[in-house]
């Protein structure tokens, strides 16, 4: 199997691994799925990600088609760089491969450049056409107009809040200050038309490449707004030369005014997402974060 016969019949992938027909070194592929590097015929590698034969669950439906029509979506901007997909299949998941390297500050420059392009490129409406996903959650994306306040608020925020009280994660106090939030995020200002977004781009999904490029894996991709994706890259540690990145992308696009006091608001999301998935360990950090966006939101009142 090389990589012209892959592309014509990508179903075939599943029967040539079976059979041991394909070089295979199992690769880091996060939490949830399990991943491979796939050596072909030709030379040509590709990523190969599936359901852990494992799991205690089957594959959600429409798992990695939801990943695939992202991937595609972003790569279709034509900015910043996203992997091809070789194979969509409903277990099972081909991209081409990415030689990993290592952050340096022109590849951070070129980033922050390349997002804003990807941003720009817009969609119709907040939410997809296809069925979202966030880690193996699902995740609502029916399209909607807006404004991005209110959508965000019912779509991003309360979900993964009623997951999170159902698990055990957060408690009473936790749920009505999250509450507050909600009641108070059209007040930070920021409402603008949905940009084409990653909408999981905390650093583990950018994958620094040989080629001196940053390169953007598994998406929960959505029109949603601009100021998330940028949020999510200072969680968890933060994304090397995220300052950099920062510049070139409010160089290449400038961000709108209290975009820095949005901040908070915009990483709840993510935060809540780890509370629904991995329980109480987030707990603090949703805590935290959320006292921030009222602290920000009750400045925004004074100065007002």
């Amino acid at each position: 199997m090389d990589l012209a016969y892959l592309r014509a019949h990508p179903a075939h992938l599943p029967t040539f691994r079976t059979h041991q027909r394909l070089r295979e070194t199992p690769v880091a592929g996060g939490d949830i799925c399990a991943a491979a590097r796939l050596t072909l015929d030709d030379g040509h590698s590709v990523f190969a990600k599936s359901w852990p034969e494992r799991s205690d669950r089957a594959v959600p439906e429409g798992f990695f088609e939801a990943e695939a029509a992202g991937l595609r979506w972003l790569r279709a901007a034509g900015s910043v760089a996203v992997p091809e997909v070789i194979v969509a299949l409903p277990d099972l998941l081909a991209l081409d491969w990415v030689e990993p390297g290592e952050p340096t500050p022109e590849a951070a420059d070129r980033f922050g450049r390349e997002l804003a392009g990807l941003h720009r490129a817009g969609a119709t409406t907040f939410g997809a056409t296809w069925p979202g996903f966030i880690g193996s959650l699902p995740q609502d994306n029916t399209p909607t107009d807006g404004p991005w306040s209110a959508w965000f608020a019912e779509r991003r925020l309360l979900p993964y809040l009623r997951r999170s009280v159902d698990n055990g994660a957060l408690t009473v106090a936790d749920v009505t200050l999250v509450e507050r939030v909600v009641d108070k995020a059209d007040g930070l200002g920021g409402d603008e038309p949905p940009a084409r977004v990653h909408g999981d781009l905390w650093p583990g999904n950018v994958l620094w490449g040989a080629d001196e490029r940053a390169w953007l894996v598994d998406p929960a991709a959505h029109g949603g707004h601009r100021e998330t994706d940028l949020a999510q890259l200072a969680l968890f540690g933060g994304l090397p030369y995220l300052d950099r990145v920062l510049a070139a992308y409010h160089e290449s696009w400038p961000l709108s005014d209290g975009w820095r006091d949005r901040v908070p608001l915009h990483q709840l999301h993510l935060l809540l997402v780890h509370t629904a998935i991995f329980g109480s360990g987030y707990r603090e950090a949703v805590v935290r974060t959320a006292r921030a966006v009222l602290g920000r939101a009750e400045r925004a009142t004074v100065d007002r």
